[in-house]
């Protein structure tokens, strides 16, 4: 069956966090620029959208995601699909939104009609010498230290209850494409990374990937497109200078293929810094993946998971997801034991 609409990327992550300051303190030194608008906090990249990250004042906590649509045609059809409203979005660049709630109570705003500003102009990076091309000659590197420079919003990672229902809901909605789907052992799948369906053009390999893990359901991380290699390895320095909370990284993933590098704000919600990741197009298809393509690098830092005395081994991980998702499954078809006042009213 048709999905009701097919989005075209990302908009934005919402937060909430007790310290406006402290988290736009901790935004400029991510490499993104934040601004108030009202009572919010807001902070844009370099590609010309409105915002990319937003903090409401409150106890710390992940609020949702937003999903850019093709049109406010496409947000008259999710309205009409949904019953839900089509209500201006009263945030920098305007337009309009529709609000709905995930499986897993995640506010999901789907946009469209934003104004943009023209993206900042990019130096490219330098050329690269290698054993095989010598494209640099006559001209030697040199880079400035300082803060990464975000260009854009690439992904979200959601812990989420069930994984299935998860993903019917998502798919349903806005089109997304399986790329990988993970397995924790055979037959039994415990997230999936999701592409945005855009036909012939290219599309990062991941928007968003659902995970379901033994945590339980919950925010896993945001991630933003940096400008490179170069800028993504003074962004790393500049943190570690500034003493931000690392998470992971710097490494090359398998699935997707990027470049990595992970870290916490203030109240811990992770964020990272990625360039150099895989495109598809709709033709493209989807493939299975096990937990050690999840975990494992092509190089780089280790998963935390793998780095104790006593870390197991990707095996014993995807034994314990996989067995994760059989209680799930185990204890959702069970048929539910009356409560006290039920069992008494059936006596009565």
């Amino acid at each position: 069956m048709a999905p009701v609409i097919r989005v075209e990327d990302i908009a934005h992550v919402r937060f909430a966090a007790p310290d406006l300051a402290a988290m736009a303190d901790f935004l400029a030194d991510f490499g993104l620029t934040a601004f108030r608008h009202g009572d919010r906090l807001y902070a844009r990249g370099m590609n010309g959208a409105p915002f990319l990250h937003a903090t409401e004042a409150g106890p710390p906590r992940f609020i949702g995601l937003g999903l850019r649509a093709a049109s406010v045609d496409d947000l008259a059809r999710l309205a009409a699909a949904e019953g839900a409203a089509i209500e201006p979005l009263d945030a920098p660049g305007g337009g309009k939104v529709v609000r709905l709630t995930d499986p897993d109570g995640n506010l999901v705003e789907v946009v469209a009609g934003q104004h943009w500003d023209a993206a900042t102009a990019i130096a490219p990076e330098p050329p690269v010498n290698s054993a095989a091309d010598f494209n640099r000659a006559r001209q030697a590197v040199r880079t400035t230290p300082g803060p990464s420079h975000v260009f854009r919003l690439g992904h979200c990672v959601l812990n989420v209850g069930d994984f299935r229902t998860s993903e019917a809901w998502y798919k349903a909605r806005f089109g997304f494409i399986t790329s990988d789907e993970i397995e924790a052992a055979r037959g039994v799948s415990m997230g999936a990374f999701m592409r945005c369906d855009r036909g012939d053009v290219p599309s990062d390999h991941h928007t968003l990937f659902l995970a379901q893990l033994p945590s339980g359901k919950g925010f896993n991380h945001a991630a933003f497109e940096v400008l490179g290699l170069n800028d993504l390895m003074l962004g790393h320095d500049h943190l570690l200078v500034r003493q931000r909370t690392p998470a992971w990284g710097v490494g090359r993933h398998i699935l997707g293929s990027q470049i990595f590098d992970y870290w916490k704000d203030p109240w811990g919600h992770e964020l990272e810094h990625w360039t150099d990741g895989d495109r598809f197009t709709a033709a493209d298809g989807s493939n299975r993946a096990t937990v050690q393509d999840l975990l494992a690098v092509q190089w780089g830092t280790p998963h935390p998971m793998f780095t104790g005395r006593l870390a197991p081994g990707p095996k014993t991980v995807g034994t314990i997801m996989a067995l994760s998702v059989r209680l799930r499954r185990l204890f959702r078809r069970a048929p539910k034991s009356p409560s006290l006042g039920q069992a008494a009213g059936k006596y009565q």
